[in-house]
C-alpha cells in the first residue's frame, strides 16, 4: 500500500486583508505559529507521509514561493491550476496524478492548508484509522470534528450510527446552519465537516464519473496527463462535498477529536493563539488598557487600545484596518468597495 498526502493550498484569504495579498494569501503567513500555515501542514503529515509523496495544489501566481518554502518537495510535487475550477476538479486532477505515478491502490489524503491542529499526533491517528476503513470498506472517507461549540461558520455531517463515535455510514451533509439548528445538531451528535478525505485513488475516480457530469468530460481528458485541457474542460465548478460525497452511497466518516480549527478569519485567532488574562490575542507592538476579547495585528508601527472589547485591529504599511470580530468575516464587500489604489497600499 502506497500512501500520498495532498493539500489544497489555493485562494487568496480575501478574509485575512491586508496582512494577506494575491501575492503573498494566508497560506503563506504565519498567523498559528511563528511558520506559515502551509509549513505547518506540510510539516504535520511528514511523519506518515514522505516528501515526495506529497502534493501542493495551488494557484499558477503561488508556485515559485511555495517552491521555495516547501524546499523538500519535488517541484513535479507543486501543482498549479490553471484556472479555479472547484475542489472536486482539483482532487480528481490529484487523483489522476497519483494514478499516473503509482496506480489505483494508491492512498490519498486530503487536507487543506489552512487549518489549526491542536494535537498533532491524534490528527495523525485519526488520518491512519480513516485509511484503515478505506481500505477495508472501500468507501470514500472523511474525517468529522466532535464539535466544541454551535457554529454556524461549519457545514455539519450526521452519521448513521451517532451514538457510539465509531466509522459510521454518513446519513448526510448539512450545509452552514443557523446558530439554533446548530445547536440542535451538535446535541444529536452530528460532527463538523472538517474537509479531511482519505480513500483509495481508484475507488475515488470510479465515484467521480459515476456521479458527477459536470467533470464527465475533464475525466476524458485528464488520462493525457493535459492540466490546461483537463481543466478547461470542466462544466461547471463542484465542491467534492456536493459534487461526489453528497451523491455516493460510499462515504464513511471516521469521528476526530484533536483540536481541529478552521483559520477562516482574524476573528478565529482567539481561538487557535494564546490569549492574555482578558481573552486579546496580540502580535507585534501593542499596547491595550481595559481592554478584553480583541484580535490585534500590529505588522508596523505601534497600536494603543484602551476601552474597547471584541475589535479587530491590523496595521500594515501605513494602513490600518478597524473592524469587529463579528465583521471580520465580510471583509470581501471592505475590499470591493475600496479603490485600485487603496488595495495596493497593502
Amino acid at each position: 500500500m502506497s500512501r500520498w498526502a495532498v493539500v489544497l493550498a489555493g485562494g487568496t484569504g480575501s478574509r485575512f486583508w491586508p496582512l494577506s495579498t494575491p501575492e503573498k494569501p494566508k497560506q503563506l503567513l504565519p498567523l498559528v505559529t511563528e511558520k506559515p500555515l502551509l509549513h505547518d501542514t506540510v510539516s504535520r503529515l511528514r511523519p506518515i507521509v514522505d516528501p515526495e509523496h506529497t502534493i501542493v495544489l495551488t494557484n499558477a501566481s503561488l508556485t515559485r514561493a511555495i517552491g521555495k518554502l516547501l524546499h523538500e518537495l519535488p517541484r513535479d510535487n507543486i501543482i498549479a491550476e490553471p484556472q479555479p475550477a472547484g475542489t472536486a476538479a482539483a482532487l480528481t486532477w490529484a487523483a489522476l496524478s497519483i494514478e499516473r505515478r503509482d496506480g489505483r491502490n494508491a492512498v490519498m489524503i486530503c487536507v487543506h492548508a489552512d487549518w489549526a491542529i491542536g494535537d498533532d499526533e491524534r490528527f495523525r491517528d485519526a488520518l491512519l484509522e480513516a485509511e484503515r476503513v478505506a481500505l477495508k470498506t472501500e468507501s470514500l472517507v472523511t474525517v468529522g470534528i466532535v464539535p466544541t461549540r454551535p457554529d454556524p461558520g461549519f457545514g455539519y455531517i450526521q452519521p448513521t450510527d451517532a451514538v457510539t463515535g465509531k466509522p459510521s455510514v454518513v446519513k448526510r451533509f448539512v450545509e452552514k446552519p443557523d446558530r439554533a439548528h446548530a445547536e440542535e445538531m451538535r446535541n444529536d451528535g452530528y460532527l463538523w465537516n472538517s474537509g479531511i478525505f482519505v480513500w483509495r485513488v481508484g475507488d475515488f475516480l470510479d465515484e467521480v464519473d459515476e456521479h458527477t457530469p459536470e467533470l464527465a468530460a475533464a475525466l476524458r481528458h485528464g488520462k493525457n496527463g493535459d492540466a490546461s485541457q483537463f481543466f478547461g474542460s470542466v462544466i461547471m465548478p463542484v465542491s467534492v462535498d456536493v459534487g461526489i460525497l453528497e451523491r455516493s452511497s460510499k462515504v464513511m466518516v471516521v469521528p476526530g477529536d484533536f483540536g481541529w480549527d478552521d483559520v477562516g478569519t482574524w476573528a478565529a485567532l482567539s481561538r487557535v493563539r494564546s490569549k492574555d488574562e482578558f481573552g486579546n490575542v496580540t502580535t507585534g507592538d501593542a499596547h491595550l488598557l481595559d481592554c478584553a476579547d480583541n484580535v490585534v495585528h500590529a505588522d508596523s508601527g505601534q497600536v494603543v487600545m484602551y476601552g474597547v472589547n471584541d475589535l479587530v485591529v491590523v496595521t500594515k504599511n501605513g494602513l490600518t484596518l478597524v473592524t469587529t470580530t463579528d465583521r471580520a468575516s465580510d471583509l470581501k464587500r471592505l475590499i470591493e468597495s475600496l479603490s485600485a489604489a487603496e488595495l495596493e497600499k497593502a
